[in-house]
């Protein structure tokens, strides 16, 4: 071996991962090294760009960043970068750039792979064991993305416009254009010190086009008459992931930012746009535009490139999750509003519910339609049920043809048995908690995930609060939930191998969904009754697990990652699907995926299995006869 090559491999053995390797192979990484020199301040890899070697330091510094900019390490002699980037489909993640002069040993990517692959050992140093693995993955993923890291306040470039209530049209109008902005802020009084303004409403460029200029009104009009009252607003820090949430539940264009209940800015669609992966505000905005049903069933083509382009923007399972299922809660809301124009006014106040996947904000393009409606108290089936039918059948008539397939268990508000006044689902949720049977155990995984899509809302608040307060210190139902949540079991055999089996046109595959992502949330979901949670959302119920403290340190973080990891294989599964013209499902074979990708996924399913023994411990569900 020539002296240059055996300087290497003698610096190489003195730092791991490369310590532990054989001699005969450090050899043959020393003589595969490439030798690069990079003066400080210079670029080293750029993010996007073809990931071409490993690179370790041989002297000097090498500051990685984020996708972001923001410095994401340090490193120098014996560190190394770009494993991320070779692992994960060729494309370098994270920019690197030289903060002293520096010299670089650079491993080819071909000689890097056998490696990883022909090792264990330095697959697992390079990777980091079990969950610890498992969170460099997801946190790496989430520090790369803005979305779900930067805060609203970032957003904010100057404090809000206010206006008082007794203000006119015109006076709008013209402080809209001195300021030279786009919404004012409507209160009832403007204070230069003691409490803050109460916000009784906001004033937008559009408003001024669409109640004031386009029906004639004179310019002296009050601005309350024209303004958008019941406002949606948002806390400084929260995410502008949450923001834009926001603005697609709501179908709203400005947001007023609050910090210590005093508007501090607006920020408006325009400020998101840069952010967010524009299709999904798109596509709602489009849904509230169509006037029929063949039109809503037209935008599917358009909700399926908004999934795909989010999973090319490398977004989180959450944000995939909560925009796809505000879309689908937009299509019921728009097919509401066209039932109620064919069928007239309802004869009695409802509430039309989402439930499951949708409830929970966790939608993915392969779905079913789980819904169903509570009617006013005064309900009387024999003078009103034919006009709640009619509208129940039109909404998921239109569903299914704008891609929400039928329930197969018939949980849709065309079934009569889902058509029930306030008092009955109060009653059923009462009986199934302090009551429970194998059916009405089934009926509460799929019923206590709910959201309130249209009409009167408030009355799901009333649900979620009974649910909590009857659910939290009954042993017997949560042994019994606890049991249910047990049927569905990783897919790993006794030497932690996967278990495949025959699904749809998959021959060897794992349903990511039936053995995964369901199991996950079936156990958050015990946990979440447990401790009285109000949330909705697994990620949200899982924070509020954590802080209630019943879980050994450290697991509620664990489930977080490996319900983020399954979560964002069988999304990435869905969109090759779709890329490649086929229909999507929620199979996956594991040898279609890389090592790592195996590795990991063993490891989320690790975390799963764990969980279920622990939920097993917790609550005794051998009890629950």
């Amino acid at each position: 071996m020539q002296d240059e090559q055996l300087e290497i491999a003698d610096f190489l053995r003195r730092y791991p991962p490369f310590n532990e390797l054989p001699e005969e192979t450090l050899h043959h990484v020393a003589s595969s090294v490439d030798v690069r020199y990079f003066k400080a301040g210079t670029r080293i890899v750029e993010f996007g760009e073809e990931a071409l070697a490993w690179h370790v330091v041989r002297s000097g510094a090498v500051e990685v960043f984020r996708r972001n900019g923001t410095l994401y390490n340090r490193l120098t002699e014996g560190g190394y970068f770009g494993e991320f980037g070779l692992l994960h489909r060729k494309r370098v993640r994270f920019p690197a750039a030289a903060l002293e002069d520096t010299l670089l040993y650079l491993i080819p990517e071909a000689v890097f792979t056998e490696l990883f692959e022909n090792n264990e050992q330095f697959a697992d140093l390079v990777e980091i064991e079990d969950r610890t693995r498992l969170r460099q993955v997801v946190s790496r993923r989430e520090d790369a993305n803005q979305l779900m890291s930067a805060t609203i306040d970032t957003l904010i470039g100057r404090e809000p416009v206010m206006l008082e209530r007794h203000s006119s049209a015109l006076d709008a109008a013209r402080r809209m254009t001195e300021e030279g902005v786009s919404s004012l802020l409507i209160v009832d009084k403007l204070h230069d010190a003691g409490p803050p303004p109460r916000m009784v409403g906001i004033v937008t460029d559009r408003d001024i086009r669409i109640r004031l200029v386009a029906p004639g009104l004179d310019y002296d009009t009050p601005v309350t008459e024209i303004m958008s009252s019941g406002l949606v607003s948002v806390e400084h820090k929260q995410l502008v992931f949450e923001a834009m949430l926001q603005m697609l539940r709501n179908n709203v264009h400005h947001l007023p930012v609050l910090k210590n209940h005093r508007p501090i800015g607006v920020i408006a669609l325009s400020d998101i746009i840069r952010y967010e992966s524009r299709n999904s505000l798109f596509v709602v905005s489009s849904i509230f535009r169509q006037h029929s049903v063949d039109d809503l069933a037209a935008l599917t083509v358009d909700v399926r490139a908004c999934f795909s382009r989010m999973v090319t923007e490398d977004a989180s399972s959450r944000m995939i999750g909560s925009a796809m299922a505000v879309i689908g809660r937009s299509f019921k809301q728009r097919l509401l509003e066209l039932a109620e124009e064919q069928l007239g006014p309802p004869p009695v106040p409802y509430c039309f519910l989402a439930l499951g996947s949708m409830a929970r904000q966790e939608q993915l393009i392969v779905t079913d339609q789980d819904n169903a409606l509570v009617l006013d108290n005064s309900f009387d089936p024999a003078r009103h049920d034919d006009y709640f039918k009619a509208l129940a059948t039109i909404v998921s008539d239109g569903l299914a043809r704008c891609g929400y397939s039928y329930c197969t268990g018939g949980v849709m508000a065309s079934n009569a048995r889902w058509r029930q006044p306030l008092r009955q689902w109060e009653h059923d949720f009462t009986e199934w908690i302090d009551k429970p049977t194998p059916e009405s155990l089934l009926n509460s995984g799929i019923f206590f995930d709910l959201d309130g899509v249209w009409g009167r809302t408030e009355w799901i608040d009333t649900l979620r609060s009974l649910i909590s307060r009857k659910a939290r210190g009954n042993s017997r139902f949560l042994a019994c939930m606890a049991r249910n949540a047990l049927l569905r079991t990783p897919p790993l055999g006794f030497f932690k191998d996967f278990v495949v089996e025959a699904d749809g046109r998959h021959s060897r595959a794992i349903n990511l969904k039936r053995r995964g992502t369901a199991p996950l949330a079936d156990l958050i979901r015990v946990h979440a009754l447990a401790v009285g949670s109000l949330a909705q959302n697994s990620f949200e119920r899982l924070h509020e697990i954590i802080d209630a403290d019943i879980l050994p340190r450290g697991r509620g973080q664990d489930l977080h990652d490996a319900l983020e990891f399954v979560s964002m294989v069988r999304i990435r599964n869905q969109a090759s699907d779709l890329a490649a013209g086929r229909e999507p499902d929620n199979s996956i074979e594991p040898e279609s995926l890389s090592e790592f990708e195996r590795k990991s996924l063993r490891d989320a399913f690790l975390i799963l299995g764990n969980a279920q023994k622990y939920l097993k411990f917790r609550y005794q569900p051998g009890r629950a006869n």
